[in-house]
């Protein structure tokens, strides 16, 4: 089964000690309680079940075992040999979060293949300087032009910024000047206002890039009950004839909800990355949860791997395994032919992607 990564991040080119790479297993921003480690957890055995082996070591290896091991590589060749492994043929890079920190596009393209960038709305408007009130709405158009000249799509962090019960209207430019004063007066930081938040949105609708939204889980600097796709049911009705695609990243646990709106409304699409990799063992419940209702040319792949390239590497390996496992007990079961099975492989795999982000990339479906 081939793969585009639709969304992703980079990784850490540098030595990670214990403490560091632990907390690039959890979304929590807190490390474990005294005597207890991050790799008691699905997303930690499936670290030492699957990438042990890349490393050269057994599998289940223990934890102490694989990060001596990985001190050994170091991290270029760890880099490497996991990326390699993932077998991806694109990835498709949000270089919106800590970029300073991570390899860029080219970086994970250095792994033998295609990369693209997707441009985060809130990152753009952070960046303007010498902005004023009035002239913000005209500034980030023209920096958002700029930013996306080569991008592959836009997404937004709005789910983190406010949550997904956001006025699905167009502000008009009164409003955008007014939230520009307050947002500029309070020091031009983080971006949390929810005028100029719906105001990125329709600026990126705008653009006419497929338009990438964080739903679901995340880290604690969201609220999960406000990041259900189904509040974005308004804001779907709004842009359904705009001619851009609508990308519901991550979804889980809400996955179910998501593909009901891929169902009912032909630009939205959806993935469960981000979830494949932290349930681990328990991934052929959530792709096969993905498959219940969204037709299949509206599923597509992701990791959303971000500093371990331990995470982009398991993202490809805990979907194929469940995907393979799902289908294969259909087509066992005879309620799908090894042929369809095949196809839709192909679609969800690579087709999508392709046929969504344009991407001329020959992957072998």
């Amino acid at each position: 089964m081939r793969l585009i990564d639709h969304h992703c991040h980079g990784v850490i080119t540098g030595p990670l000690d214990r403490r560091r790479f632990e907390s690039l297993l959890t979304e929590s921003d807190q490390p474990a309680p005294p005597g207890c480690t991050a790799f008691d957890s699905q997303l930690g055995f499936a670290v030492r079940r699957w990438c042990a082996p890349v490393l050269g070591l057994a599998p289940h290896a223990s934890p102490d075992d694989y990060l001596d091991r990985r001190r050994e590589l170091g991290a270029a060749e760890v880099n490497r040999r996991l990326l390699a492994e993932a077998e991806v043929d694109a990835f498709l890079v949000d270089t919106g979060y800590r970029a300073d920190e991570l390899t860029d596009p080219a970086g994970l393209a250095a792994a033998g293949a295609t990369a693209g960038e997707i441009v985060r709305l809130e990152a753009v408007a952070e960046s303007l300087e010498g902005v004023s009130a009035e002239g913000f709405a005209d500034a980030f158009t023209a920096a958002l032009d700029a930013a996306t000249a080569h991008a592959v799509a836009v997404k937004s962090i709005v789910a983190y910024r406010h949550g997904l019960d956001f006025d699905p209207a167009r502000p008009a430019r009164r409003e955008v000047t007014a939230a520009a004063g307050r947002w500029l007066r309070g020091g031009a930081g983080r971006l949390d206002d929810p005028v100029l938040l719906r105001h990125l949105l329709w600026a990126g609708v705008d653009r006419g890039l497929p338009l990438q939204l964080h739903t679901g889980f995340g880290d604690p600097d969201l609220d999960l009950g406000r990041c259900d796709p189904l509040l974005l049911t308004g804001f779907l009705r709004a842009t359904r004839d705009a001619g851009v695609a609508v990308l519901l990243l991550h979804c889980y646990p809400f996955h179910r909800q998501a593909g009901y709106l891929a169902q009912a409304f032909t630009h939205v699409y959806l993935d469960v990355g981000l979830a494949v990799n932290h349930v681990g063992a328990r991934a052929t419940a959530v792709v096969a949860e993905s498959l219940e209702l969204a037709p299949f040319h509206k599923v597509l792949y992701s990791s959303d791997a971000f500093g371990l390239a331990e995470l982009h590497h398991l993202g490809a390996v805990l979907f194929r395994t469940a995907f393979d496992a799902v289908t294969g007990e259909w087509v066992a079961q005879g309620r799908w032919s090894p042929g369809d099975a095949a196809r839709v492989a192909g679609l969800v795999g690579a087709e999508n992607a392709r046929r969504v982000y344009r991407l001329a990339i020959d992957c072998g479906c």
